[in-house]
């Protein structure tokens, strides 16, 4: 038992420490893709999480299932958010909304809602 919790946590350094140099010596330009996909794999492992959750394998099974299932919804939803707000860096100004938002009137409604009036008859 012993030596198996020391390759596994060797394994998991050196990984760590891997994956600390390979994202570190990437490009600026490939950030946003390398997070696109990292996003997908938060999503595998939502699902795989969601299975272990389901499975009914007993009562520390369900729980650790959910845990994880709490922790790669919120990886994968804030990754997918990080990467809409570096989408957004990058487009150009005259393709992003110009202008400020609507504003609410004294009668509560704005702009938009605000109900068209007819022309008036030209008498």
């Amino acid at each position: 038992m012993n030596d198996l919790l020391t390759n596994s946590l060797f394994i998991f350094v050196l990984a760590a420490f891997l994956g600390f140099e390979v994202i570190r010596r990437v490009p600026k330009l490939l950030h946003t893709p390398l997070m696109s996909f990292t996003n997908a794999l938060s999503a595998i492992a939502l699902v795989g999480s969601l299975v272990l959750a389901g499975a009914n394998e007993g009562t520390l099974a369900t729980t650790l299932g959910v845990i994880a299932v709490t922790a790669s919804t919120i990886n994968a939803v804030g990754g997918f958010l990080i990467t809409d707000r570096m989408l957004r860096m990058f487009k150009r100004k005259d393709d992003r909304r110009a202008g400020p938002p609507a504003t609410v009137s004294g009668d509560g409604q704005t702009p938009a809602a605000r109900p068209a009036t007819e022309p008036k008859a030209a008498s």
